[in-house]
């Protein structure tokens, strides 16, 4: 993990003035990359677990490009990010989840 200062933790606390939970820290970590990775970007990156364009990953999938790609996540984190995370059935709603990531709260399923 990596040792914010104290400024970094103040500002989260703004945001959450109460217990820091999961949302919370997903919504104030969504701000911080606002000015960094775009909709497209995150778009695309997701769109390549989803092969056959459903708008969906399986949780297999994305469990074990969590765990194996990259910055790897932790039983816990991504039990965390799973309570969260925008799912019908075993599967997780990318398109919904990055909406999640970038502007926080959640919205409803595009017809």
């Amino acid at each position: 993990g990596i040792i914010q200062d104290d400024k970094f933790c103040a500002e989260m606390l703004k945001v959450s003035p109460g217990q820091i939970n999961f949302t919370a820290f997903l919504t104030f970590i969504g701000e911080k990359l606002a000015d960094t990775d775009t909709e497209d970007v995150l778009h695309n990156a997701f769109a390549c677990f989803d092969v056959q364009n459903t708008g969906y990953i399986t949780q297999a999938i994305f469990t074990n490009a969590l765990t194996q790609l990259g910055d790897r996540f932790t039983k816990e984190e991504i039990n965390q990010m799973y309570d969260v995370a925008p799912m019908k059935g075993e599967n997780v709603d990318w398109k919904r989840f990055i909406k999640l990531i970038k502007y926080g709260g959640d919205f409803e399923e595009e017809a």
